[in-house]
């Protein structure tokens, strides 16, 4: 089949940046939750449920966009379903800067988070399909890391500036370019190999070992969205400056670039199942010290490194997930059970804040990390080498 532009190849290094740049775009609430819900509680006057609520909104439409999309992955062309969901996203976001009205925005948040979960969910689909999905992710989040630096070092400074509409301007941007990327040059995924014919063919289900890994990244992910959401503006409330707290965020976009190379290098060195396992524990102690300290450097220093557990963490899961279920379903839905817990961590720690006090957030993940390290606990039969199976 012949069309224009020409497609990448999947295992190339463009075609792993295309997939890079829109994996970026998707995932853009990763290392923007505290920069949004602090801009629609200072810029727009909203109180931190309702900025919770709003966000959820947007998450909510992601979720729905891959649980719809993740079965169809098969049947649809990615290379067509990616740029259309970033461009419907992009028109979403441009209107969503040009409006105050709450009920509006509302609606814009869950058209936008469903547009870009639908890019998303054949995104990381395509991904997975590579000849190392946990290497592929990796890279993926490294570039993530590198945007987190260039959005955390200069977008609050921009909105500070020209108002809050900049912050959807800025989101509606990258949709549109992540659009035309994909648009041009979006990869083509190798011929089906045996084990993924079989997979495709069988009537089976996700494997029942990946689900307890699926609810468990779930769970982090509500754990990270809760405390992320809050980081800046829980900052502020505890006297830190402004120009503390914006250190503190340039810090994380620093840090977050890590996670990808230590992932990569440690890929054949840690079993998965520990990973998954240690990953919500070192997630529970960070929260703890984020809102019980009431000084700046416990603050900053755990603050810092807040992001990187959740993608060390998911990296190694999103290799296992692809070793284990070969049809390409499991990392299809990625978006999924990655923003069903992002969707509610927003307004549920919006809920604590308003009703009990940044305090809560740490108790409440405590208890979330807990049952993650019991779904995960499901995993560790099945896992020990999963991250290495598709290895180059």
């Amino acid at each position: 089949m012949s069309t224009s532009p020409q497609p990448q190849p999947i295992d190339t290094l463009r075609g792993r940046a295309v997939l890079s740049v829109a994996h970026v775009a998707g995932m853009v609430d990763m290392v923007s939750l505290p920069v949004w819900v602090g801009t629609l509680i200072s810029k727009y006057q909203l109180s931190p449920q309702q900025a919770g609520g709003l966000v959820t909104l947007f998450l909510a439409g992601v979720v729905l966009a891959s649980l719809i999309g993740a079965p169809l992955f098969r049947r649809l062309p990615a290379r067509a379903m990616t740029p259309v969901g970033f461009t419907l996203a992009a028109l979403a976001f441009a209107a969503l800067g040009s409006t105050t009205d709450f009920m509006t925005m509302a609606a814009l948040h869950a058209a936008a988070g469903t547009c870009v979960g639908w890019a998303l969910c054949f995104t990381h689909g395509t991904m997975g399909r590579t000849s190392n999905p946990h290497r592929m992710f990796a890279a993926a989040g490294l570039a993530l890391g590198i945007f987190a630096v260039i959005f955390l070092g200069f977008a609050p400074k921009l909105i500070e500036a020209m108002g809050g509409a900049m912050l959807f301007r800025v989101f509606g941007g990258l949709m549109l370019f992540a659009a035309a990327i994909t648009a041009m040059a979006f990869p083509s995924p190798p011929t089906a190999s045996a084990a993924e014919s079989a997979a495709r063919q069988s009537s089976a289900r996700i494997p029942s070992v990946v689900w307890g890994g699926i609810v468990g990244i779930g769970l982090m992910a509500l754990i990270q969205a809760m405390m992320f959401s809050f980081m800046e503006s829980l900052g502020v409330s505890r006297g830190f400056s402004a120009e503390q707290v914006q250190a503190v965020l340039i810090a994380v976009g620093f840090i977050n670039l890590l996670p990808a190379i230590a992932a990569t290098w440690l890929q054949k060195r840690l079993p998965a199942h520990r990973v998954l396992l240690a990953g919500p524990a070192v997630q529970a102690i960070l929260a703890l010290i984020i809102t019980q300290s009431m000084g700046y450097m416990p603050f900053a220093l755990a603050c810092s490194v807040y992001v990187f557990v959740m993608i060390f963490t998911h990296i190694f899961a999103f290799g296992m997930f692809a070793a284990q279920d070969p049809s390409g379903r499991a990392v299809a839905a990625t978006p999924a059970m990655i923003m069903t817990g992002s969707a509610i961590g927003p307004i549920l720690g919006g809920v604590l804040v308003q009703n009990f006090g940044y305090e809560w957030l740490g108790y409440a993940i405590a208890l979330l990390a807990v049952a993650a390290i019991v779904a995960f606990a499901r995993v560790r039969g099945g896992s020990g080498a999963t991250t290495t199976v598709q290895a180059v």
